[in-house]
């Protein structure tokens, strides 16, 4: 079949090795990391600079073609993936990923969207920086997927999420005009603050080409632990405890329960158990200082001993070296692969309610899910220190492949209805995408709905970019 006349089009402002159209080329770009979003496309380009993309968008935007960015393809709610059936153009910006101006006297670190978030730590260290956001996907995760999804990860405790460590962004619009606002002003009250609507958007509003991003003082000294709490309730003040001796040198405060590290040790080579006896919860913590590593682990011992004197924690390890820790967190990363292989269809929940409140809703959905579904298993583990856990269930009955049980909605329902009524997030971390578009509609206000409607609109009157997501 002769190529469209879009195609032709752009391939001829790409070169033809930039436009995929073969069915072997295209799969990697129309299926989600999981498996479990499938669209189709018509294309996918991979533009190399800001203009081509800006080009792209303007094709797209006179032929009426709807356009899917995409980066690293590692989100959890199918946002980066086209729709089923459709015509779509992906646009991949993977080619764009130079590091563009590093400025360590004013902390800044400029970057293309197709950036690996990995590639983007390691400049910030070469620099004598640190750049914080960090989750398990950074080895392959791009920056602009981390803006439009306002990714979390485990350091938002002490520095916050994407969002907060954010200066500028240049966005290509969706009538293919250029937004440059690549500023490293910390103050700046010009008007209305437009890279917030962008970021967490989810490509909607918007394509993220490039970011100027904040960088901290690069910590001297780490510690980590590894402890067992008897429950929730403990964990919870062992938090304030080390909030006490520690301050604001706890970077991560995790909470896992052994059933998610249980599937770990069964699916993901190399792991195993770093305490002698089993224990029904966890805490991995860590902290950073500018100081050394004797006194910063003098310190985290003294938090421990009082911990074990108040019965707070029943066990622990302190990690010897850098490597001992990097195993720890190995673990905790790697919940979400070991849950990956099993074959059952995992309901998962990215929830947010107050930090002091967390035992409580882990106590009561868990008893809503056990009194509706007596064979239900939970995967809980998450961001205890800023309230945020992945509370996440499974049917050993319903598997992944069953189409009902992947649209079903009962778990999921159970679940956001008691983080309603907490006044929570179902989503605290992991955006909307396809997999969230009715609890959106189901949660979300009609003022905050017809907002959100309104914005998409002005910016985007076609509905071009990324159609069916969020909204």
């Amino acid at each position: 079949m002769p190529p469209t006349k879009l195609i032709t089009d752009l391939q001829a402002l790409l070169g033809p090795q930039a436009v995929l159209t073969d069915a072997a080329d295209l799969e990697p770009y129309v299926v989600d990391w999981r498996g479990v979003y499938r669209g189709t496309a018509a294309a996918v380009v991979r533009p190399s600079n800001t203009q081509q993309v800006a080009a792209v968008m303007k094709l797209c935007a006179e032929s009426g073609t709807p356009l899917v960015p995409q980066g690293g393809n590692t989100g959890m709610c199918g946002a980066s993936v086209p729709n089923a059936g459709s015509k779509e153009v992906v646009l991949s910006l993977a080619r764009m990923n130079k590091i563009l101006n590093v400025d360590p006297l004013n902390n800044t670190l400029t970057v293309e969207a197709g950036c690996v978030l990995a590639n983007i730590q390691q400049a910030a260290a070469d620099a004598g920086r640190l750049f914080p956001l960090s989750l398990g996907a950074e080895g392959s995760c791009q920056i602009g997927g981390n803006l439009s999804t306002n990714a979390g990860g485990v350091n938002v405790l002490r520095y916050g999420n994407t969002r907060d460590l954010v200066l500028g962004l240049e966005v290509v619009l969706p009538d293919g005009r250029i937004w440059n606002g690549l500023r490293g002003l910390r103050k700046d009250n010009t008007g209305y603050d437009l890279k917030h609507l962008f970021i967490g958007a989810e490509g909607t509003l918007g394509i993220i080409t490039a970011a100027t991003l904040k960088l901290f003082p690069r910590p001297a000294a780490n510690a980590t632990a590894w402890m067992a709490v008897r429950d929730p309730e403990a964990a919870l003040r062992l938090l304030a405890l080390m909030r006490r001796h520690c301050n604001d040198r706890i970077t991560a405060f995790e909470l896992i329960s052994r059933h998610s590290l249980e599937l770990v040790w069964k699916h993901v080579p190399g792991t195993r158990d770093p305490l002698a006896d089993a224990y029904p919860w966890y805490v991995l913590a860590e902290l950073a200082d500018a100081g050394n590593e004797q006194s910063l682990r003098a310190d985290l011992e003294r938090a421990l001993e009082d911990a074990l004197q108040e019965d707070l924690v029943v066990d622990a390890v302190i990690a010897e070296s850098r490597t001992q820790a990097q195993a720890l967190w190995h673990m905790r990363e790697s919940i979400p692969e070991g849950a990956r292989q099993e074959p059952v269809m995992v309901y998962r929940h990215d929830i947010a309610v107050a930090v002091g409140r967390i035992p409580e809703f882990i106590r009561e959905a868990q008893a809503a899910l056990e009194k509706r579904f007596a064979d239900v298993r939970l995967i809980c583990f998450g961001h205890l220190g800023d309230g945020n856990l992945h509370y996440n269930a499974y049917l050993p009955d319903r598997l992944r492949t069953d189409a009902a049980a992947r649209d079903a909605h009962d778990v999921t329902e159970t679940v956001y209805d008691i983080v309603q009524q907490y006044g929570g997030s179902f989503s605290a971390e992991h955006g909307i995408g396809l997999s969230k578009v009715v609890e959106l509609a189901r949660y979300k206000s009609a003022v905050e709905l017809d907002l959100m409607r309104t914005v998409k609109r002005a910016l985007d009157p076609q509905g071009l970019l990324n159609p069916g997501k969020v909204l």
